[in-house]
C-alpha cells in the first residue's frame, strides 16, 4: 500500500473528488487505483471563510514501486507504515505466580488486555466499583452532595478518563504504533470507527461506560481476574543475596495478602494515599511539575464563530475546540509563568472531581454529540517543586499533595463548605471585584457554584498570571474574555503531583519487579497516552517472565 498525505480538498466535497484528488496528484489513471481507504482526515481553520479538509489515504495500487521511486523526495508519498500490533511474548505453560496489575483505567485495562492476550491471565485490583455502581456513587455527588471516597470521578473502573471527554488524542513519540492498537480495540468493544482516521478522535462518557466493560469481560473470557473495591495498603518486599529490594506481592485492605514477583503501579493521579505508602516503604518517588488554575465557561456558539466563522456548525466540523498558551511577560508575581488551556471539552460540562471528603475539584467533560450549551476548559499555570514549600516546609517527594489538599480544601469553604464550587465572572476577574449575579453564561458544574471572589482560590502568582493570559487569548480566540464567560475553582488535578522513576526496564528504580506506569507515576497524561505506556508496561512484563 501506498500512503498519500497533506491531500486538500474543500469542506463541502464528495468520494468522488476525493478519487479525482488522488488521483491529479499522482497522475494516475481510474485503472491504476483498486482501491483507496481514509488513513487520516484533519481541517485547516486558518482561512475561517474557505475551511479545507486534509486527508492521508491508502492506496492499493499496482504501480505503487514506480510511484515511490517517482517521488523519492516527496515526504507526503511514503510506503503505507505497518501499524498492526504484535506481541512480544508468549505466556509459559505454568506461572508461579499471576502478575498483579493495580488500578484499572486506561493505563491498568491495556496492561490487564495485553498480558491476558498474551497468556499471562492477570490479576486486577482496583480499589473502586464496576463501572456502572460507579457511576450512580458519583451521580450522588453531582446531585445529592454525597461523596463515595472509594467510587467517584477518580476511582473505579475506567479510571478519570471514563468521566471526561473521551479525548484519544495525545502527542507522544509513538514510533511503534502502540497507539493503533488502543484504538482498534475500542472499536472492538463499541466505539465509532471514525476514532481510526479523525485527527482529534473522542467518544464521549457514555459510550466509555459499555466499552469498559466490554473490554472487561474479554480480560476475564482470556483467564484475568478483575477485582473491585478491593484497595491496596501495602507492598511486600524483600532483600535478595544481591542486595537488591524486590516486590513479592501486596496486603490489601481486607489484609488478605496477594503473592508475585511482577506488579504494575496504575495508580492514577490521585491515589495519594498510595503515594504516601509508597513513600513510607522506600519506593523511590520525587515531586514533579504540574499545573493549577480554574475551569473557564463559554458559550459553544462562541467559540465556534471565532474557530469557524461562516463555516460554524457545519456537521464535519462539529463543535470547535481550541488549545492556547501564554508566556507571561509582565512585572507581576506570575511574570515568567506559563499560561494554557488544558482538557478542553467542546459542547460540555464542568464536573465535581474531588475524591476526599472536604475538598471541591473541578474537571470537565462531553458526551459523544458534544452538544451541551457550554465550551469549557482548564486554564492553568505551570508550577514547580520549589512552589510547594510554602504548603509543605520539609519539603519531599508528597510536597505537591500538601499543595493541591489546602487548594481544595479552600475552595470547598469558598464554595460554602457542600461541595459547591466558588466560581467568579470573568470581567469581574479581571476587574478585581467579587462577581454578584450571572450574565449570558450558566455554569454547568453541579451541585453548584457559589458566586464571590477567587481572589484568594490560588497563590499569587497564579492569579497574576491567569489575569495577564485572559486578554491574550482573547486576541487569538474572540470573545475569550468576555466578561460573563465564568471561572470555577479549583483545577488541581492536571497530572500527577509525584513521579515513580523508572529505569530503563520500565522497574523502580529501587525496588525490582514493581513497574510504575501511567498518569499516577508520572508517564503519561490522557487516556491514549496512558494506555500506551500501559502497553509498554505489558510488553516489559512478559518479557521479564519469559527471559
Amino acid at each position: 500500500m501506498l500512503r498519500l498525505s497533506d491531500l486538500k480538498l474543500p469542506l463541502d466535497h464528495d468520494e468522488a473528488e476525493l478519487a479525482a484528488a488522488i488521483r491529479k496528484r499522482l497522475h494516475l489513471a481510474a485503472t491504476d487505483i483498486r482501491s483507496f481507504t481514509v488513513a487520516r482526515r484533519g481541517h485547516d481553520a486558518r482561512k475561517r471563510g474557505a475551511i479545507a479538509l486534509i486527508y492521508a489515504v491508502d492506496i492499493d495500487t499496482p504501480r505503487e514501486a514506480e510511484l515511490l521511486q517517482r517521488h523519492a523526495d516527496d515526504p507526503h508519498v511514503q510506503p503505507t507504515p505497518d501499524t498492526d500490533y504484535h506481541f512480544v511474548a508468549k505466556a509459559p505453560a505454568q506461572l508461579p505466580h499471576r502478575p498483579l496489575v493495580i488500578g484499572f483505567g486506561p493505563c491498568g485495562l491495556f496492561v490487564g488486555l495485553v498480558l491476558a492476550q498474551m497468556g499471562f491471565r492477570p490479576i486486577i485490583l482496583d480499589r473502586g466499583k464496576a463501572v456502572r455502581e460507579r457511576t450512580r456513587d458519583t451521580w450522588d455527588l453531582w446531585r445529592k452532595r454525597e461523596l463515595h471516597p472509594e467510587s467517584n470521578v477518580q476511582f473505579g473502573e475506567g479510571g478519570a478518563g471514563t468521566f471526561s471527554d473521551g479525548k484519544l488524542y495525545s502527542q507522544i513519540r509513538d514510533p511503534q504504533h502502540h497507539g493503533r492498537k488502543v484504538l482498534t480495540e475500542f472499536v472492538k468493544a463499541g466505539a465509532p470507527e471514525e476514532i481510526l482516521y479523525v485527527s482529534k478522535p473522542h467518544i464521549g462518557t457514555f459510550r466509555l461506560v459499555s466499552m469498559v466493560e466490554n473490554m472487561r469481560e474479554t480480560i476475564e473470557s482470556l483467564g484475568g481476574e478483575i477485582r473491585f473495591s478491593q484497595r491496596v495498603d501495602d507492598l511486600l518486599i524483600d532483600t535478595d543475596t544481591d542486595g537488591e529490594r524486590r516486590v513479592r506481592g501486596v496486603t490489601l485492605a481486607s489484609g488478605e495478602q496477594i503473592r508475585s514477583d511482577h506488579v504494575v503501579l496504575a495508580l492514577g493521579h490521585s491515589a495519594r494515599d498510595t503515594f504516601e505508602m509508597l513513600h513510607a516503604r522506600g519506593v523511590y518517588l520525587e515531586a514533579k511539575p504540574f499545573s493549577i488554575g480554574f475551569r473557564i465557561e463559554h458559550p459553544q456558539s462562541v467559540i465556534d464563530r471565532a474557530r469557524f466563522g461562516p463555516q460554524a456548525g457545519h456537521p464535519i466540523l462539529g463543535a470547535a475546540d481550541y488549545k492556547l498558551v501564554h508566556h507571561c511577560k509582565g512585572s507581576h508575581a506570575g511574570s515568567g509563568r506559563s499560561v494554557y488551556s488544558f482538557c478542553m471539552c467542546p459542547g460540555g460540562t464542568v464536573v465535581a472531581a474531588t475524591s476526599e471528603p472536604g475538598r471541591v475539584v473541578t474537571n470537565g467533560m462531553s458526551q459523544y454529540s458534544r452538544n451541551e450549551r457550554n465550551a469549557n476548559a482548564a486554564v492553568v499555570v505551570g508550577i514547580e517543586p520549589a512552589d510547594f514549600a510554602a504548603f509543605d516546609p520539609a519539603g519531599g517527594p508528597l510536597a505537591g499533595i500538601a499543595l493541591q489538599r489546602a487548594l481544595e480544601s479552600h475552595a470547598y469553604v469558598l464554595g460554602g463548605e457542600n461541595y459547591s464550587a466558588p466560581a467568579q465572572l470573568v470581567g469581574d476577574f479581571l476587574a478585581g471585584r467579587a462577581s454578584r449575579e450571572f450574565g449570558e453564561v450558566q455554569p454547568s458544574y453541579k451541585p453548584g457554584v457559589m458566586l464571590d471572589s477567587l481572589d484568594s482560590a490560588l497563590p499569587d502568582y497564579a492569579l497574576a498570571a491567569i489575569r495577564e493570559a485572559l486578554p491574550a487569548f482573547e486576541r487569538q480566540v474572540r470573545g475569550y474574555a468576555m466578561p460573563d464567560a465564568i471561572l470555577t475553582g479549583v483545577e488541581t488535578r492536571t497530572s500527577s503531583p509525584v513521579r515513580i522513576k523508572r529505569d530503563d526496564s520500565l522497574q523502580s528504580l529501587n525496588t525490582r519487579g514493581l513497574y510504575p506506569a501511567g498518569e499516577g507515576a508520572g508517564y503519561a497524561g490522557g487516556i491514549l497516552s496512558a494506555a500506551v505506556d500501559g502497553i509498554r508496561i505489558a510488553e516489559a512484563v512478559a518479557l521479564s517472565i519469559t527471559r
